[in-house]
């Protein structure tokens, strides 16, 4: 539990005591009050504003407030301490017996600590990857990925009903250069001699794995055929081969969809027309001509007539083409109907996951979902920067057209699902990123994969150890029971009111959709624990296990597995594993 949320309501059932007692005015409101960490430690362990919200309304001094605020809260038997600073602000110094019930609370909870009811089961439709099924996933998709998986999982612990979505782009002009590419590799597992991949086609390797694949299958039905009798069933066996090989690629990441959207379908069922023809039927739609865009002109702009969306209306900066002057839909058409198929699934909030680059796409998308829904849906959508791949301080260069990337197993292969997930969410997903394949394995402090996972796996040893002394296993609930009185050092105490605040985290990473808040939650609750072994090193009246004290033994190794269990927490979020030993 979120205990700056607990202090806050006791806030203010203070407040509205003292309204009761006619020493505040009615009617106030109280939603502005928050109970939060102190810009000062030093200044005790939490801060509220009320009296600084409050004195306007109250038509008081905020001292005068404040005065009558501490009168109170000094009763709360948890309170230790109140103190007024400045015009008004109140903090609280909490007594030692409340940290030591958020010691066993979070002994207890485990890896479910830190879980929160934020979100009360709000439905969320969170879409990220979505990569054209035209190779195998690489390094370019990565960092939406992996980022789109942990806010998943990060919104889920901050308790919103969660659906992982891919929408499959398998209705573009892609699909068929695909199946043409697919189409000469198959003559080419016959024998025949094809030469240079001709410019335009994928010349992966990967498409001769689909070819054998093909003609395992038909052997040699398609060969001889012109491009109108193998045009159509390639595509599918294309679509099909690729969305395997990239469900393969994002297992072996860890990351696994609840939906597989195909545009393809949506277009087969008519949803791209109905949804078309609902805007037309709102009034939003009328035929006319875009003014050209300044610099480089976009691929649906034409200087003639076409059907347009009045986006400009529900906040873009233009209208926007539905329809070319040929009569086929732009594929803003198709996005549309896929928001309103989302939306019509009983999703209002929707998260898109998208790369920096379609950053110009925003606005029409948040445009056409308000347009349709009536202003009832809501689209947040998280671009991510590219990730720049070094080796040793050198780029490393790719190309998927020419074949010639490097591909998502590649990157596994070389360092690891749980190295590449953690570094991708050391940064916040709009900030650019640099990934050092050499790096990211180093055994330092500098490598904050290691740094966290070894504090993890230190924990384990300190339990081993202990129980080697204590002669039998100790489970959480036998931990929970021993003296935490005895844990009396500054820094011991320090470590758990930073354990305390792992909930806050959580939802304040999950309201803002940024994962990396975890990451540096974790640096910085690895970086105390490394510190408070190294002080045991120092100082033998510091040490986790002491045989001449066994029960103040059972308190430290109570707060050791504490660390080690919201550490756990943490990496569970980041679909990592907490390892026990390196």
């Amino acid at each position: 539990m979120n205990y700056f949320n607990q202090i806050r309501a006791d806030i203010i059932a203070q407040l509205t005591q003292l309204v009761a007692e006619g020493k505040l005015p009615q009617a106030l409101d109280f939603s502005a009050v928050c109970a939060e960490p102190p810009r000062d430690a030093s200044h005790g362990d939490v801060a509220t504003n009320a009296a600084m919200v409050l004195c306007k309304q109250a038509g008081a001094k905020p001292r005068d407030i404040a005065m009558l605020l501490s009168e109170k809260l000094e009763t709360i038997d948890y309170i230790e301490k109140v103190d007024i600073a400045g015009p008004g602000f109140v903090n609280l110094r909490l007594k030692a017996s409340f940290w030591e019930a958020q010691l066993k609370d979070i002994l207890l909870s485990g890896t479910s600590y830190g879980s929160s009811d934020l979100g009360n089961g709000k439905k969320i439709n969170i879409e990220y990857v979505s990569a054209n099924p035209t190779g195998p996933m690489h390094i370019g998709h990565s960092r939406g990925a992996i980022f789109g998986d942990a806010l998943a999982s990060l919104m889920q612990k901050a308790g919103f009903d969660v659906t992982r979505e891919y929408y499959v782009n398998d209705a573009g002009s892609q699909i068929d250069v695909l199946a043409r590419s697919l189409h000469m590799r198959y003559r080419e597992a016959h024998g025949e001699n094809i030469g240079e991949i001709p410019a335009g086609l994928y010349p992966g390797e990967y498409v001769k794995d689909a070819a054998k694949k093909l003609v395992a299958c038909d052997g040699d039905k398609w060969l001889g055929k012109e491009e109108d009798e193998f045009l159509l069933p390639l595509r599918v066996f294309a679509v099909g081969a690729m969305l395997e090989m990239i469900k393969e690629d994002l297992a072996a990441i860890g990351i696994k969809f609840d939906v597989f959207f195909s545009e393809n379908e949506m277009i087969k069922r008519g949803d791209v027309k109905k949804a078309i023809d609902e805007l037309s039927q709102q009034g939003l739609l009328y035929e006319g001509v875009l003014e050209p865009p300044k610099g480089k002109l976009p691929d649906d702009w034409e200087p003639r007539p076409q059907t347009l969306f009045k986006a400009s209306e529900f906040g873009d900066d233009v209208d926007r083409a539905l329809k070319k002057s040929d009569g086929t839909y732009t594929y803003f058409a198709s996005d549309i109907a896929y928001h309103e198929d989302k939306y019509k699934r009983g999703y209002k909030h929707m998260i898109d996951v998208w790369g920096a680059d379609h950053g110009g796409y925003v606005k029409r998308m948040k445009a056409a979902i308000k347009a349709f829904s009536n202003d009832e849906a809501e689209l947040d959508v998280k671009l991510c920067q590219m990730v720049n791949l070094l080796d040793n301080g050198a780029p490393v260069k790719m190309s998927k057209r020419a074949g010639k990337f490097v591909t998502l197993r590649d990157m596994i292969d070389a360092v690891g699902k749980d190295v590449m997930r953690f570094i991708m969410l050391t940064r916040k997903n709009d900030a650019q990123l640099d990934f050092d394949l050499t790096k990211v394995l180093e055994q330092s402090k500098d490598n904050p994969v290691f740094y966290v996972q070894y504090a993890h796996a230190r924990c384990h040893s300190v339990l081993r150890k202990g129980e080697e002394i204590l002669n039998k296993k100790l489970s959480a609930n036998e931990l929970a029971e021993a003296d935490f009185a005895l844990l009396s050092d500054e820094s011991e105490m320090a470590i758990i009111k930073f354990m305390s605040q792992w909930p806050r985290v959580i939802e304040g990473a999950a309201e803002n959709s940024e994962p990396h808040r975890i990451a540096y939650y974790l640096g910085d609750l690895a970086a105390m624990f490394h510190g408070l072994w190294n002080k045991g090193r120092d100082d033998v009246q510091l040490r986790f296990l002491d045989e001449s004290n066994l029960e103040l033994t059972k308190a430290r190794l109570a707060l050791v597995i504490a660390i080690a269990g919201v550490v756990a927490s943490g990496l569970e979020v980041f679909g990592v594993e907490p390892v026990k030993e390196m």
